[in-house]
């Protein structure tokens, strides 16, 4: 917590008085983010830092493998849908970014098998991605699998993200565009999913 503490103090000192007037804006007008981003919880994935964005300027929703689920308006807790729900109907986002990363852990507990410690919940989590896992393995080289479910998971959540009928009218209407992406840990480089389905530097 001590380092926590430091990186605060760190802000106080010199990132709040460069960026208090735009936090005074975006208390006193609330937020317009243009873009919500869904990204991995892994903590070497900082979507803000990776964009260069100011505050005020991403709607973002991280968890296990950057997944979206089907739509099930149901009982149950969803809060990635519900993410998904306010930052499309009541946020009116623009643009929709789901972001995988290499090394994703989740991915691995895909390919590899979920570590019995986690299996309370990131099991059944990442089974949203089970398809992923098909393709994945359809890879001869070994080392190729890993960025292949990574990259496979990204393509599932953007088609389970159309399941939402709220999401499938904004982006038939023009007012909403789905976008794929995957950042690579060690090298800082990003790709964008193409039409075609391949992954390419923006």
């Amino acid at each position: 917590m001590e380092r926590l503490i430091d990186g605060y103090r760190r802000f106080r000192a010199e990132t709040w008085p460069r960026e208090r007037a735009r936090f005074e804006e975006l208390a006193a007008q609330g937020q317009r983010p243009r873009t919500m981003v869904i990204a991995c919880s892994d903590s070497r994935v900082d979507p803000q830092m990776i964009f260069s964005a100011g505050p005020g300027e991403l709607f973002v929703v991280r968890n296990v493998a950057n997944l979206v689920p089907p739509y099930m308006p149901d009982a149950a807790f969803h809060g990635t849908s519900a993410a998904v729900e306010f930052a499309v109907r009541v946020l009116g986002v623009e643009e929709l970014v789901v972001m995988g990363h290499a090394l994703c852990g989740g991915v691995t507990a895909l390919l590899q098998g979920t570590p019995p410690e986690a299996r309370d919940f990131v099991a059944g989590w990442i089974s949203i991605a089970a398809r992923a896992r098909d393709v994945a393995l359809r890879c001869d080289a070994p080392e190729a699998r890993q960025e292949a479910g990574e990259h496979e998971a990204v393509r599932i959540s953007l088609a389970n993200l159309m399941t939402f009928p709220f999401v499938a009218e904004a982006v038939a209407a023009g007012r909403l565009v789905l976008r794929g992406a995957h950042f690579g840990v060690a090298t800082g480089r990003l790709v964008l999913l193409q039409p075609d389905g391949s992954f390419a530097p923006p």
